[in-house]
């Protein structure tokens, strides 16, 4: 036995760091492929092993886009083990009919998109407003997660607090919501943030930071003193990470577990 990584493996390595360049340019992949009328095929693949990995081998993968033509897309990608180069790979994917297979034109968005996640640009865009503003873009995001995904009666996601709430959104470079969450006076001083959500394909990818930071900045311009929140348990983490702290037990909201939170602003 060789015991290093079977060869076609690393394919499925590349693929995987694909996906991950997806999420890095925060377009969900199928939704981004309906958006844009086509599908992106493979044209070509093409590894040159310079090493072999093994088991337990901890790897690193890089991945750009290195061309895009009029209708296909070259990426190129290396495999490390620490700094040594174990495998380089060249894909070529086609920008096409999703039906017919026939190759069509590189969207303009999307070459844009690419072009400016390369040169280190930002891919999100966040917005502040009001219900009325932002009803549309905020109520797709919390739809796709809180109803779909978590399956929360509509009765018990959509109410009254929205309409006097300010409310944040993040958009990616297509204009597609991504992630919202809201802001309302609790009591005097106090702020209250809800309804986070980000959608499920692009969960660390920063939308949520976003969320939280523009929130938290506004309750700071508003002069409140302190800040609460319910987050989902799997949540608690995250909050954390902002100074938020936990407080009293965990109880049962919307059949989700849910721990109060607080933090001074």
């Amino acid at each position: 036995m060789q015991k290093i990584v079977f060869n076609p493996h690393y394919l499925m390595y590349f693929d995987t760091a694909m996906t991950d360049y997806w999420r890095a340019l925060a377009l969900p992949y199928e939704a981004t492929m309906q958006i844009l009328h086509g599908e992106m095929f493979v044209k070509k693949a093409e590894l040159e092993f310079h090493a072999s990995a093994r088991l337990d081998d901890a790897l690193d993968i890089a991945l750009c886009c290195s061309r895009i033509g009029t209708s296909s897309i070259t990426f190129t990608g290396v495999i490390f083990r620490g700094q040594e180069r174990l495998v380089s790979c060249t894909l070529v994917y086609v920008f096409a009919d999703a039906v017919q297979q026939t190759p069509k034109p590189v969207p303009d968005t999307l070459r844009a998109t690419i072009q400016a996640y390369e040169a280190g640009e930002d891919m999100l865009q966040l917005q502040l407003g009001t219900w009325q503003q932002m009803q549309e873009h905020a109520s797709a995001v919390r739809e796709d997660v809180f109803l779909i995904e978590q399956k929360i009666p509509a009765d018990e996601e959509w109410d009254a607090a929205d309409a006097t709430s300010l409310h944040a959104v993040v958009f990616n470079r297509l204009g597609v919501p991504i992630a919202t969450g809201r802001l309302l006076q609790s009591a005097d001083g106090v702020g209250r943030i809800g309804r986070m959500a980000v959608l499920r394909v692009l969960r660390g990818t920063g939308a949520g930071r976003r969320v939280l930071q523009a929130l938290m900045a506004a309750a700071h311009e508003r002069k409140d003193r302190q800040l609460l929140l319910h987050a989902q348990r799997s949540a608690e983490g995250f909050y954390a990470r902002y100074g938020f702290a936990p407080e009293g037990e965990a109880f049962d909201e919307v059949g989700i577990e849910h721990i109060a939170m607080t933090c001074r602003v």
